[in-house]
């Protein structure tokens, strides 16, 4: 094998959306359930681990270093297992979130746009602030990622036109478009505002808060009441938000999204709700149960779903269903959740490899009906609906 397609394994094994860190993540889940081993899940971070991590700039939850110390630490499982190896790699993922957020917070001071790169789940410092609320809930780290993204909800100092903070000057794909010429503000957990909603409130309600942090979050959810639709699909949320619809007020996306973890009325929804149950909102928490349960019921948003895998199908609604369930009122999603698992039953293979797009996820969420409350792992805390 030449030392480049080695260089590129060892990239690839490292990857949590695509690669071996995500069929880690069922073997852990199904070794602390009892349906695997132990042994199966030694020998492949046995395999991930002898390479050397990657901890540079391009280093986040689902990639390199800290997408290793994620997966090794669900496997720890709140023991000492793999304790020597996380505390390496605690070191490793420090660096990287120290140095993120210093890039960060310059770039706020500058007056700069951000790239979504900088704050988002997949990529950046909401994911790294993800791995450090379960691992360090404590820690500076953790601390420092809170701080930013109170920071990231404020306006550019000086900006005119008074955008919100992680308004970005590029569209959500790498190919331009003349449509996203003055950038978008994303809605979605994946790679827009709700993913930093849900992190802020998760740590909220583990009773972890900086200063401004309620005030964060209550901005984030007055904007999403902003964008909300309300008509015969219920309540929605556009993908994203261009400048001729922040100034007119009028968007140009006249149905709601594909129902998906990363762009859709579910993912946002469901970090609504745990807004909503952090701030003890009850109207709030109402709203986002109904616009999960109506997004799910209704058989036209349901057809819209082109794809299998976890990031954009239904076993991504399942898991998210699943979470909602437990903290909604008994009975709230017992008829979905049955329809999902069905669907997901009998829909065909995926056309992608790994965890976010293949047959890992929807592994990973068959197995969630097999728990009494929720994984044994705490697997989908990745995804931050947990």
């Amino acid at each position: 094998m030449s030392t480049t397609r080695s260089t590129e394994g060892a990239a690839r094994s490292q990857s949590l959306s695509r690669g071996a860190v995500g069929e880690a993540l069922l073997l852990i889940e199904r070794a602390h359930s009892g349906t695997g081993t132990w042994d199966d899940v030694h020998s492949l971070l046995r395999t991930i681990t002898a390479h050397n991590l990657i901890a540079g700039d391009d280093a986040s939850l689902f990639f390199g270093a800290p997408a290793v110390a994620f997966a090794l630490h669900t496997a720890a499982g709140g023991t000492d297992r793999y304790a020597g190896a996380l505390h390496t790699l605690d070191a490793s993922v420090a660096s990287v979130t120290d140095r993120r957020l210093t890039m960060a917070n310059a770039r706020i001071d500058r007056g700069e746009r951000p790239q979504a790169a900088e704050f988002d789940v997949l990529y950046g410092l909401t994911g790294l602030g993800a791995y450090w609320l379960r691992r360090d809930p404590l820690g500076p780290q953790l601390q420092g990622v809170l701080s930013y993204l109170v920071r990231l909800v404020q306006p550019l100092a000086d900006d005119p036109a008074q955008l919100p903070g992680w308004w970005v000057n590029h569209g959500p794909t790498i190919t331009p478009s003349d449509h996203f010429r003055d950038g978008h503000a994303n809605v979605g957990i994946a790679h827009g505002i709700a993913g930093p909603l849900a992190l802020l409130s998760l740590s909220k309600r583990h009773g972890i808060a900086v200063e401004g942090h309620v005030e964060a979050m209550t901005g984030i959810c007055a904007w999403l009441d902003g964008l909300r639709q309300d008509d015969a699909a219920g309540p929605w949320w556009p993908r994203w938000i261009t400048i001729p619809e922040h100034h007119t007020g009028t968007l140009l996306q006249h149905e709601p999204p594909p129902p998906s973890w990363c762009y859709g009325t579910p993912g946002i929804a469901r970090a609504q709700q745990l807004a909503a149950l952090a701030l003890q909102d009850a109207d709030h928490q109402h709203m986002a149960e109904d616009a999960l349960l109506r997004c799910l019921s209704d058989p036209a948003q349901m057809a819209r779903i082109q794809e299998s895998g976890l990031c954009h199908g239904t076993p991504g609604l399942l898991q998210i269903t699943h979470r909602a369930a437990q903290d909604a009122p008994p009975g709230t999603f017992t008829t979905v959740l049955v329809q999902l698992r069905d669907r997901l039953l009998s829909q065909g293979r995926t056309h992608e490899d790994g965890f976010l797009g293949g047959p890992t996820g929807v592994a990973l969420a068959l197995e969630t009906p097999r728990a009494a409350d929720a994984p044994a792992s705490l697997w989908d805390a990745c995804l931050l609906i947990a």
